[in-house]
């Protein structure tokens, strides 16, 4: 049995308060790590299901679709748009609301459902529109953001202080913007690992420009995605369950892969809305 003394010496010199962290003195210091994690659930049958023959229908084409998208043809639309408002709440009860939500402008909001590449897009203003994409991301809002977007960057004419590392930046980020679209990887520059000043990212805002596409991706806290003023440019910041920055990147890409929903998710959504649908039949 260890002396009483010698166990009171040793806790104050390994216990809690024991390591100083005045000036001078290193302090281990821990990254506050995310405490939730989304994980998938299951779309629910509304109870009543039987009254809403038009939304239980509006159901079957979409998984009519998923299927044809899971067997690899082209992503598609189903149009909700005629649904009465009673039948267009069957639809969201019975698709659910999953962990992707993309807004692009004042004119259109997507949310992916539980099921990974089924997304409820709505248009506001005078179009109003109504509809499921099926498919990687929602139809049309890639091209929609980029549509006058610079084909290279620019050095801005404004002055900043304090500029480090950003300017070197401008001829990298140029040299990978061609090729995009063909390139299955990701060009990735990781300003969190980079030294730079408030300067260099206010620069790099300024000569990127700034993107009407915003996507959140929640899972282990969230990933905030917007596309920038420059094709194929994308700025990607990580915030921990504390709304804490830890990673920060430009990302040159057709869309960033967090975005996405893979082929293999889609074919999974494909099987549990058949298991869903099935309760009708």
């Amino acid at each position: 049995m260890m002396n009483p003394e010698i166990e009171t010496l040793l806790s104050a010199l390994v216990g809690p308060g024991s390591q100083p962290d005045g000036p001078d003195d290193a302090k281990l210091d821990y990254m506050i790590m995310p405490e939730e994690m989304r994980v998938f659930s299951m779309a629910s049958i509304p109870a009543d299901a039987a009254d809403h023959a038009a939304g239980v229908a509006a159901g079957e084409a979409i998984l009519a679709a998923l299927n044809r998208v899971a067997a690899g043809g082209p992503e598609e639309s189903v149009d909700l748009a005629h649904l009465a408002p009673a039948d267009l709440a069957f639809v969201d009860q019975l698709l659910g609301e999953g962990e992707v939500s993309v807004v692009l402008g004042d004119s259109y909001q997507a949310q992916e459902s539980v099921l990974a590449g089924v997304w409820r897009v709505r248009q506001t203003g005078e179009r109003r529109g109504d509809r499921v994409d099926i498919g990687a991301f929602p139809a049309g809002f890639i091209a929609a953001a980029f549509g006058r977007a610079q084909g290279e960057v620019t050095i801005p004419e404004k002055t900043f202080d304090g500029l480090f590392n950003a300017p070197a930046l401008i001829a990298e980020i140029n040299a990978h913007i061609p090729g995009t679209a063909t390139r299955t990887d990701p060009h990735v520059i990781n300003l969190s690992l980079l030294p730079h000043t408030e300067g260099d990212l206010l620069f790099l805002e300024e000569a990127l420009g700034k993107g009407d596409l915003i996507i959140l991706s929640r899972g282990y806290g969230n990933c905030r995605i917007r596309s920038t003023g420059t094709r194929h440019n994308w700025w990607v910041r990580y915030f921990n369950s504390q709304d804490t920055l830890i990673l920060n990147t430009i990302e040159i890409s057709t869309l960033p892969a967090v975005a996405q929903a893979a082929p293999e998710d889609i074919a999974d959504s494909a099987e549990r809305l058949a298991e869903i649908m099935d309760t009708y039949r």
